[in-house]
């Protein structure tokens, strides 16, 4: 009996993960995939790391200029677009931060210009700055070696960590929305209880690694687990400006790139903005000690 009981468990957890919805099961299971390759590449090397930062960008370009203006690949703004985030991914990983900054910048103005009275030339031109800076400000993190990995892996988790614990604690506590015109399922608990969970895990991942201050991070990931929402909520507020559900369906069951990186966007700009303040020329060290 006792050598049977594995096999009745498996099979049990089998039978519930096979009886999930389809929808669900496709997005766990892309979820999972696409995690663990994105977490293998940020670890292996700042070089890795680059490539993934250059598939992401270039993405996120195509499903900002697709969504704000209708624009196909061979769109002349969307080829600038493309072409400066890509420079910056590239400038940014040469340890060259000032001039990726520089490429987003000028590229938004020359986007900004290629669609002027032709629809939407402000949000065309800031969707450079939208899809560059992220980028810029993750691989000027990592590639701090040796406490990059670690900086940008503490910024990544703030992340996810705030979503999961606003969606636990929207589920259960519920309570008045937040801003039911944007975001009809998010609630002032789930805010609450998604900064409280960075917060935590800031801590803990001070311990559990044994890189960066607890009380520090902990700190610190209040902070960006609040912007990481306010950067769900700025995605939400475009799509629905321009009526659509995902900003594409690069990813199975997930939508699309934006989707997944709205609250990344926000928190990445400000750690590095934090990191720049506290030390320049040490941006992962600043990130995790706060000196």
């Amino acid at each position: 009996m006792a050598a049977g009981k594995p096999d009745d468990t498996s099979r049990k957890l089998l039978d519930r993960v096979a009886s999930l919805p389809p929808e669900l099961s496709k997005r766990i299971a892309s979820g999972i995939v696409i995690g663990a390759i994105a977490l293998a590449m940020t670890y292996w090397s700042p070089s890795l790391f680059t490539i993934l930062m250059l598939v992401i960008a270039a993405a996120m370009s195509w499903e900002w200029g697709r969504m704000v203006r209708g624009a196909t690949l061979t769109d002349p703004a969307m080829i600038v677009h493309v072409f400066a985030v890509l420079l910056a991914v590239l400038l940014s990983a040469s340890d060259m931060a000032g001039l990726a900054i520089a490429s987003t910048v000028i590229g938004a103005i020359a986007v900004g210009a290629l669609t002027f009275g032709v629809g939407n030339a402000q949000l065309s031109g800031a969707g450079v700055l939208y899809t560059g800076l992220p980028v810029v400000a993750l691989g000027w993190i990592r590639g701090d070696e040796p406490l990059g990995f670690s900086a940008t892996l503490f910024v990544l988790l703030s992340v996810i960590v705030t979503d999961i614990g606003a969606y636990a604690s929207g589920r259960t506590i519920g309570g008045p929305k937040l801003w039911p015109a944007v975001s009809p399922n998010k609630t002032w608990s789930g805010l609450l209880g998604g900064v409280l969970a960075a917060s935590l895990a800031g801590g803990l991942f001070a311990w559990v690694s044994g890189t960066g201050s607890a009380s520090w991070l902990a700190g610190l990931g209040l902070v960006l687990g609040l912007v990481a929402q306010g950067g769900d909520l700025a995605e939400s507020a475009l799509k629905r400006h321009f009526g659509v559900k995902d900003s594409s369906n690069l990813i199975p069951g997930h939508g699309g790139v934006m989707d997944r990186m709205d609250g990344i966007v926000t928190a990445s700009v400000i750690a590095a903005i934090v990191a720049f303040a506290i030390d320049a020329y040490a941006p992962a060290r600043a990130l995790l000690y706060g000196s």
